[in-house]
């Protein structure tokens, strides 16, 4: 593969897993209605998600996500279940936006998305854990808000402008990368808060 290319498919391939990886079920239900009613043209490789049960699935789902994310704690636990979930997702839908390709880009895409997807998805899990040892829920509404409009106006413009978005998802991972140690020591910090709290109110 040329440069132009490689390039072409990572505008394809890490804004959508990038999205994935926070509300799976958001991407693809801006995806099926976005082609259904010709908000954008969506590339013919994704035309499974224009159907009527497909979309209806990804909207339930994201309408559970949605009440799941703004419960403390229970949306922990949701977003451990979809540990595995998301990763997959945007694996599969890096594997879709390449279309017809080689077994072995089709492999690489597969990677590179299950890969940014699993990146986003422990962010997301990893900073709502922090937020919910906070008393108050009004931090956990908001970064559940602020994550569903990214996911919906990440994808959008992935399909309308999708080197714009690919340089969105790129500072997004450049900024996960730089401030993943940060998190992961808030993390135990309020972690270990939490456990002599509950020691010592037994």
């Amino acid at each position: 593969m040329t440069g132009m290319e490689i390039l072409t498919a990572l505008t394809r391939v890490v804004p959508f897993a990038a999205a994935s990886g926070i509300n799976l079920y958001a991407t693809v239900a801006v995806l099926g209605l976005g082609g259904r009613y010709e908000l954008f043209e969506l590339p013919e490789q994704f035309a499974t998600l224009e159907h009527p049960l497909v979309i209806t699935v990804a909207l339930l789902l994201f309408l559970a996500e949605f009440v799941a994310d703004k419960i403390p704690w229970f949306d922990s636990v949701w977003d451990a279940i979809h540990t595995v979930i998301r990763p997959i997702g945007g694996a599969a839908i890096a594997v879709a936006a390449l279309g017809d390709s080689s077994s072995t880009m089709a492999g690489l895409a597969a990677l590179v998305g299950g890969g940014v997807a699993l990146t986003t998805h422990l962010t997301k899990a990893g900073t709502r854990a922090v937020a919910n040892t906070s008393p108050e829920p009004l931090s956990n509404w908001t970064l559940s808000l602020i994550e569903d409009a990214f996911v919906i106006g990440l994808t959008y413009v992935a399909v309308q402008h999708p080197y714009l978005a690919l340089t969105v998802a790129l500072l997004l991972l450049a900024v996960i990368g730089t401030f993943a140690a940060v998190l992961v020591r808030a993390l135990r910090r309020r972690y270990a808060a939490w456990t002599r709290s509950a020691m010592s109110a037994s």
